[in-house]
């Protein structure tokens, strides 16, 4: 099917949006930011609002980043999860996430903990993965002054966040936990070697470009070499078995959408339960434009539900162990 025709005027339009010269990554980073913030204004319905949301410092190593915690209301033991941005690596911030956070935290009736990894090209490979790991650490750590429960924790993310998030989930794996109910993967960068096919299908005119995943990469890895390794390209890992469940969500018209549905097979040849959603006739960007009908407001909703279910087999399972 074509692209969503409520999607295309916001293609038509920002195929005309000229294309800024090279300047610094600060510089960058900013005009990134205004375009979110005028995207978020004019496409993203007001998300619901938390009982509860505030920032926490914690240490990782060599630093510190922050994260933001969103609480909802009642009364906890809530679950939790980890939610990474996107952004490629080297773009996106606590603020570029919030709505989605929001909504993942009364939806989902849980704690959000949403991370403030520390981004390339100043940190390169593999310090934003190794800074998400820290910081399911430390939520496992402080789940119960949170009002989480530490049993009942999942980790997601979009784009780069998807990545970051299939990371994490494989770390906790060889390194001995936290264990996590679930894996949340949307449009999730799995192959950093831009080697699946709609990498080139979809090069230009929708939304996400080529030419700047070839950028993100380059930003993110010292040596090509690195895109191979498992933790920068999740699909590259040796053996996926004993990952939590996963739904893996990707967009019709999405470079990336070919590396989430490689990932998402692997998952199942691997006798993880993954469940591979397409949204037809949506873009890279779809799950920020929760005004148009069909796209972020049914994309927010599956994610809930997701979470919802994951924490009910969990209590299911747990009392019936008692």
């Amino acid at each position: 099917m074509p692209v969503d025709p409520l999607v295309q005027p916001l293609l038509d339009v920002m195929s005309y949006v000229p294309t800024a010269p090279v300047t610094s990554v600060a510089e960058q980073r900013r005009a990134s930011d205004r375009r979110s913030r005028v995207l978020i204004a004019n496409y993203y319905d007001t998300p619901p609002e938390p009982a509860d949301v505030f920032e926490r410092t914690i240490a990782v190593d060599g630093g510190e980043i922050a994260v933001r915690i969103y609480r909802p209301a009642g009364e906890g033991p809530f679950p939790a999860h980890l939610y990474i941005h996107g952004g490629g690596f080297w773009l996106g911030s606590l603020e570029s996430c919030d709505n989605p956070c929001r909504e993942i935290c009364v939806g989902a009736e849980a704690i959000v903990v949403s991370v403030a990894y520390r981004l390339a090209p100043e940190h390169k490979f593999p310090t934003p993965p190794e800074d998400c790991y820290a910081a399911l650490l430390w939520l496992h750590e402080h789940a119960r002054e949170l009002g989480a429960d530490p049993e009942r924790l999942t980790v997601g993310g979009e784009s780069a966040g998807g990545n970051l998030a299939a990371v994490v989930a494989l770390m906790a794996r060889d390194r001995g936990g936290p264990e996590l109910l679930l894996q949340l993967l949307g449009i999730p960068v799995c192959d950093l070697t831009l080697s699946q096919p709609s990498v080139d299908q979809f090069a230009e005119g929708y939304l996400l470009r080529r030419a700047g995943m070839v950028d993100y990469v380059d930003h993110y890895l010292d040596d090509p070499a690195q895109a191979r390794d498992p933790y920068a390209s999740p699909l590259f890992a040796a053996d996926l078995a004993g990952l939590p469940p996963a739904l893996v969500m990707t967009m019709e018209f999405d470079p990336l959408r070919d590396e989430g549905e490689a990932y998402a097979r692997r998952l199942l040849e691997a006798g993880v339960p993954t469940r591979l959603l397409r949204w037809a006739g949506q873009i890279h960007g779809s799950a920020l434009f929760s005004r148009l009908p069909g796209s972020a407001s049914d994309y927010h909703r599956v994610v809930a539900d997701a979470l919802r279910e994951a924490y009910a087999r969990h209590g299911a399972t747990a009392e019936a162990v008692r």
